[in-house]
């Protein structure tokens, strides 16, 4: 089994999820007593919020570079980034290391095309629906991509930082979720990635007439994959 490193924190809620279904799904393939071996660094998640809401990028890249290069000097042999938005840096830190980097890009697509399906909404943090990083890598992989509405974008956000980030989960904040995913099934999507690692918490494919494609579950599972691949 390869060693996988993990930068975490984004926020703790989602990465305790990954932690465990990396752990499940490892338990589940090989059986028995086994577990993953796994490196974590669990960043101060206040701090970061703080500079993607200022548009620091650039000190979040040499945050995430420094960490990176510590996962793999302490014997990571490959590397996952337990956040969508911060795949924003994805092609930056995968530069300043010779260790992979498993992009939740690649799983998420990778399923979709399973699915036969070819146009899906993308819901996520305000910087995840704006920001060209995650739609473009997806949209190189032959989907179609939407977004929800300036105002829906808004209250999604909301509803990640004020509330799932906390572990907050309110009836009336996922009905609202599942309204976008319905509006925006009736504009034309055949899918939708829950595309922030939180939407774990509120995941539930009876509430959707499309299918729904998990991106902290599909990068969990490709890690595995990884772990676990025969070199």
């Amino acid at each position: 089994m390869k060693t996988l490193g993990m930068i975490g924190g984004i926020s703790w809620e989602s990465t305790a999820h990954y932690y465990t279904r990396i752990n499940q799904l490892v338990a589940q393939r090989l059986g028995g007593l086994h577990s993953a071996q796994l490196l974590m660094y669990s960043v101060e998640f206040d701090e970061i919020q703080k500079l993607q809401h200022a548009d620091d990028w650039k000190t979040l890249g040499k945050m995430f570079v420094g960490i990176a290069q510590r996962l793999e000097q302490a014997g990571a042999e490959g590397l996952v980034i337990c956040a969508n938005t911060m795949h924003i840096l994805a092609e930056e830190v995968a530069q300043a290391i010779s260790i992979p980097l498993i992009h939740i890009a690649e799983a998420t697509a990778a399923a979709i095309h399973d699915a036969d399906v070819e146009t899906v909404a993308l819901l996520g943090t305000r910087f995840t629906m704006e920001k060209p990083f995650l739609r473009q890598a997806l949209e190189d992989r032959g989907l179609r991509v939407m977004v929800p509405e300036e105002e829906e974008r808004t209250e999604i956000h909301r509803i990640i930082f004020k509330e799932l980030c906390q572990g907050v989960i309110k009836a009336e904040s996922k009905d609202y979720f599942y309204s976008v995913v319905s509006r925006m099934h009736r504009d034309g999507a055949r899918g939708a990635i829950l595309g922030c690692t939180e939407f774990s918490l509120i995941a539930d494919q009876s509430r959707s007439l499309v299918s729904l494609f998990d991106t902290t579950e599909l990068h969990a599972r490709a890690a595995v994959e990884w772990m676990l691949a025969s070199d």
